[in-house]
Formats: C-alpha cells, structure tokens, sequence
C-alpha cells in the first residue's frame, strides 16, 4: 500500500487540526452511550472538517484500499436509497443510509489529520466504563430488568459489548507504551465494563459472537504470549464464563434459560409467540417473501404488508407479522433488497475485514492494535446481526460508519509509518 506524503505530518501548522480529530474521536468513544445520541457528536466535527476539505479542495490522496472502503460505503448507500426511492418510503427512507454517505467527508478528514493513539484508545475505555458503571447501577441498584442508555437496550447492549471488544484489541498498543501499567489497566477496565454492560441488557445475540472475538484476538495477540500465560488467560476466560453464569444478579443465567425454553415451546407448537419463537417465525416469513421476489426484494413497505398478510393468513405466527424488520440484519436486507442489497451488505462487512486483516500480525503493535480493532468491528457487527436487524437503528449505523472511517484511517496512517515507503 502505498502512502502518500501529503498524508504524513510536514510541520506545526497540523497541530491543531490533529488536535482537533484527536477530540473528536475521543468524544466519540467517550459519549457513544452515556447521553442521548452521544456518538453523534464526535461524528458531526469529523464530518464538518471533512467537508472543509472539499470545500478547500484539499481532498487527500486516496490510496487504492481507500477506495475499496469508499465503494463498501457507496454501495450500500446506493442500494439502500434505491429501494427507498421505487418503495416509496419519502425522505424517512434515505435519513439512515445517508449517514454512511455522511461518513465520506469524514474519513478524508482522517486520513488527512488522523488521530494520536491515547486519545483513540482512551475514548473506548472511557465509554465502555460509562456504559458498563451506568447498566450496573440500574441494573443493581435501581432494580430493572434489563439496562439500557439512551437507545434501544438490544442496541445498547451490543454497542457496550463492541466498547468492549475495542478496549481488548488496544492491549497490543498499551503494552508498548512509557507508561504500559496505567493504559494496560485502563483498558482491561474498559473490557470488563462493556462485556458487563452488554450483560446487565440481557441482549443475548452479541453473547453468540464472542468466541469468534475472541479467536481474532488469539490470531493477532495468543502466538505471541508464552504457553504458561495462554493457559492462565484460557483458565480465567473460562472462570469468567462460568462465574458470569451462575451469579443471578447478573441475569444471564436466567436469559440462557428463556432462551433455551421458548425453543422448546416453538418446536413443540404450543406458543411460537415468544421471543426466540417470533424470530424463527419472522425468518421463516422473510425466506418465504425471498422465494417470490430474489432479485428486487420487496422494499421496506412491500415486506411489511407482505408479512402482515403471512399473518392474518396464519401461515406465520400473528405476533412475528407486526415487526417491520425480520430481526436479522442479512435475512432482511435480502427480502426488502434482494440479492443485490444482500451483496452490498456483505461487502459492508468483508472488504473492511479483508483490509484489516492483513496486518493482524504486523511487527508494529501499534498497527496490529488498530489492525485488531478494524477486523472486530465488522465481526461483531455480523455477530449482532445474526438476531437483529441491527443498521436499522440510527445508533448502529452511525457506530459503523463513522468507527470505520475513524479506524480505516488510523490504521492507514500507522500503517505507513511503520513500513518503509
């Protein structure tokens, strides 16, 4: 990849637009779910200075992977407000898609001006600890049921959880810094923070996907630690496991259980209304919408009519027919967008992944942290989709799209630095 040198800081006259993207992506992290739309903030200075650019003509240099990330977020937006259009759902329809749009100017911004390291990392942990001390206090102290912020608890359970993820990602970066105990700490806090605060939600779809966080973790940190300690991480991963499932407090045990009995009143027939039952009956809908019309989908109108008449015809569950989305963010792209929605989706995901991925094993541990980071944000993003339509909701497209563009051009950056040009 080759990098160009307008990209690389010349002199002083950089400081401050630095700091500036060094706020905001601090901001960022740092707000995403203790106030109301707190991701948006951060999100709306990159955006501001990216369209200064434009303005300015001072695009950057776009590299041949910059435009790989580029086409991922035009594809989608394309697509999505296509549908919206022939649909006919009025502006409603293009609000969402238009943030991935949004995102563009944004991530000239960054790969002009990225970001120092402390403020990126710091921001994740502090989020993650808001989030995380937040869900425990209502959790345990007020008495709810399920915890949530200022968004969907489903949504804010899985944003917690990708808090989470990051803050273990950044370890490879803390340990190689002047002061490793304090940024290592910090961190491991910020892990522990989110994964809880995705626990206090009982939002049971982002617990699915840990392993395979946990197996990018391994690819990019475990041959790297000496046997003894990957048997002690093995063993309090494990401890971990068990202790989070037997304290009742926390809630998983009994969610675990929910789940594990409303399978067995949908297989048996006696209630397909419950949660897990709606959602087998809501995909089982959606695949049979898919069959009539795979390659234009239904649009967002179409489907829900067509589910709702699914319903009163009783081919599926009557409770599964009011949902306008079929809680699984691939299975509904492809009924309301067909093949081709259900393409970009996955470009989406998998060319950001595939970029990423490439320096999971960089010698710099800098560039593998954001590396690390890069490739866990679209797998979690695929793990929260399996049991949620997860990019219909405001709060996980602005997370997806504007955390690429923050971590698309750290990593850019970095990447640079520590190869020779």
């Amino acid at each position: 990849m080759k990098l160009a040198t307008n990209d690389r800081f010349t002199g002083t006259e950089r400081n401050l637009p630095q700091l500036y993207t060094c706020v905001a992506v601090f901001l960022f992290g740092a707000l995403s779910l203790v106030v109301p739309s707190g991701y948006s903030l951060g999100a709306v200075l990159l955006l501001l200075g990216g369209l200064g650019l434009i303005v300015s003509l001072r695009i950057p240099a776009i590299t041949r992977a910059d435009v790989w990330i580029i086409a991922a977020l035009l594809g989608y937006v394309l697509v999505t407000m296509a549908e919206a259009w022939w649909d006919g759902q009025g502006s409603k329809g293009f609000d969402k898609p238009s943030r991935f749009l949004l995102a563009i100017p944004a991530l000239f911004w960054v790969l002009r001006y990225p970001p120092k390291l402390p403020f990126l990392w710091s921001g994740f942990a502090i989020g993650a600890l808001g989030a995380g001390t937040w869900a425990a206090w209502q959790k345990l102290v007020v008495g709810v049921e399920r915890a949530q912020g200022h968004t969907h608890v489903i949504q804010f359970g899985n944003l917690s959880m990708l808090l989470g993820v990051l803050c273990l990602a950044g370890l490879g970066w803390a340990v190689v810094q002047r002061q490793r105990k304090l940024w290592v700490c910090l961190l491991l806090l910020g892990a522990v923070a989110g994964i809880l605060g995705s626990l206090f939600s009982g939002s049971r779809g982002g617990w699915v996907g840990f392993p395979i966080v946990l197996l990018v973790l391994y690819r990019a940190y475990g041959r790297n630690l000496a046997p003894k300690l990957q048997v002690i991480a093995l063993v309090a991963m494990l401890v971990g496991g068990m202790t989070v499932y037997a304290v009742p407090q926390l809630g998983v045990q009994g969610r675990v259980h929910q789940a594990v009995e409303d399978v067995g009143l949908y297989i048996s027939g006696e209630n397909r209304g419950t949660s897990v039952g709606a959602r087998f009956e809501m995909w089982r809908g959606a695949a049979l919408l898919i069959q009539e019309k795979p390659i234009t989908g239904w649009g967002s109108n179409g489907y829900k009519d067509a589910m709702w008449q699914l319903g009163e015809e009783g081919v599926i569950d009557t409770e599964a027919a009011q949902y306008g989305h079929a809680h699984n963010e691939f299975v509904d792209a492809f009924a309301k967008r067909g093949i081709i929605g259900f393409i970009v989706l996955l470009a989406l995901y998998l060319i950001p992944m595939r970029l990423f991925s490439r320096q999971l094993q960089a010698p710099d541990l800098s560039t593998r942290a954001l590396a690390t980071a890069g490739v866990l944000l679209p797998v979690t993003y695929i793990d929260f989709g399996l049991s949620q339509a997860f990019l219909t909701h405001n709060s996980g497209v602005m997370v997806y799209a504007f955390l690429l563009v923050i971590l698309w051009g750290s990593y850019r950056y970095h990447l640079g630095i520590a190869k020779p040009l």
